[in-house]
Order: structure tokens, then sequence, then C-alpha cells
């Protein structure tokens, strides 16, 4: 047997974005999920709004080849994945010192949140441009940009769990968000209000945005099918 791949800390992630097809066999997808977390992967099950994708299934295990057993089963399964996005927990440079509590769960997220359906995913980057280059600047000018992009943040604690994940030279943008809300206006008052932080306004380039709705595997498919 391959050797299991893992990282220094944290888990890896990966973001499965997919449509159905005539051979998608429902409880095929049920069956990978629940042998997936029955071998301890956390297995968040969305249904996706809108035409990007149908389903999405965010997974997170220490053993990447975990992750990849189950992309083999659910295509297996008949589903047709049409994007994605794998990335890696992580605590941020500008985090270091947090009390233990944060830091376990940055590095090792309980998900989905209890009470928290709506579900939205994006990537970003940070900005290489002659004028605004993040990384021409000083690490305490980045540092203080970022306590104010936090602090924006946690105006909405009890609202919004967020997860940020890394994907440099995993993937072809920096990091990944992925936010839970109690409702859908979550999403966007905390996407909107942190725009106007200096850290996004000038310096972070987004890439496409997938809303959806999250729930058990089995009412997922069931809710989604045609």
């Amino acid at each position: 047997m391959v050797e299991p791949v893992t990282t220094s800390e944290g888990v890896a992630v990966v973001h499965l974005f997919c449509a159905r097809t005539p051979e998608t066999n429902d409880q095929a997808v049920i069956d990978a999920v629940g042998r997936a977390e029955g071998e301890g992967v956390q297995v968040v099950t969305v249904a996706v709004l809108g035409h990007k994708a149908e389903l999405c299934f965010m997974a997170l295990h220490a053993d990447v080849w975990q992750l990849r057993d189950l992309q083999t089963a659910l295509v297996g399964a008949g589903l047709m994945v049409v994007d994605s996005f794998v990335s890696l927990t992580e605590l941020s440079e500008y985090a270091q010192g947090i009390p233990e509590e944060m830091r376990e769960a940055r590095l090792h997220p309980v998900l989905p949140p209890e009470g928290k359906s709506a579900w939205c995913f994006y990537p970003m980057t940070k900005r290489r441009e002659a004028e605004h280059n993040w990384y021409r600047l000083p690490y305490d000018d980045r540092k203080a940009l970022m306590y104010e992009h936090g602090a924006s943040g946690r105006q909405f604690a009890g609202r919004i769990v967020q997860l940020i994940t890394a994907s440099t030279g995993l993937d072809d943008w920096e990091w990944g968000v992925t936010l839970f809300g109690v409702r859908l206006d979550d999403l966007k008052d905390t996407v909107y209000t942190m725009r106007y932080d200096t850290a996004s306004a000038l310096y972070a380039e987004f890439g496409p945005f997938y809303t959806g709705l999250t729930g058990p595997v089995a009412e997922i498919m069931a809710r989604t099918a045609c």
C-alpha cells in the first residue's frame, strides 16, 4: 500500500464542486461519504445555488490519500467534478501567540458548525501590482492591516464561522475562504463590510463565489435530485 501523505500541522482540505450526470447513483454518493466519514474524514455536503455546480463536498483529513479516495468514489458514483480547490488549514504568520483554543480551531476545525447552514466559498490572492504589492510591504505594516481586517470580521461573531485555508503552491489562488452563516445575508454582510478594509480594498483579488446550503448528505442528495 502507498504510504499516507500528511502535513506537518493542520489538515488537508479539498472542495469538490460537482454536477450530476445520467449515471449519478444517489445511494452510491451517500455510501461514499459514509465510508469517508468512517475513516475520520470530515465531509460537509452542500446544495449549491446557481449554475456553477449542483453539489459541493468539502472534505478535511490529515491523510491526503483519504481525500483522493473520496474524490474517486464520488466520480465512481456518477458525479462529475466541474471545479475544485485544494488547500491546507494553517495558523497565519500574523496569528502567532493566539490562545491554544483559537489555534486548535484554525488547524483542526470541527465542521459544519451547528445552526449555520448558509454557506459560501471563494478563493483569493494578494496583489503584486507595481503600486500595490502586498509582498513588498514590511511585515509590521502587513500585520497592522491584517489586524484591521480581523477586527472587521469579529463584528460578525455568532453570525459567521470563517475558515481560511492556504493554497499557495497547491492551487491557482493563494487562499480559500469558507463561510458558514445563520442566514444568507450574513454571508453578504460579512464580505461587503470586510472589502472596505485596506487589506482587501488595495491588496486583494477575489475569484468566483460559490453559495449554497449545507445538510446531511442523504437529504442534500434527495433535495437536489431532478
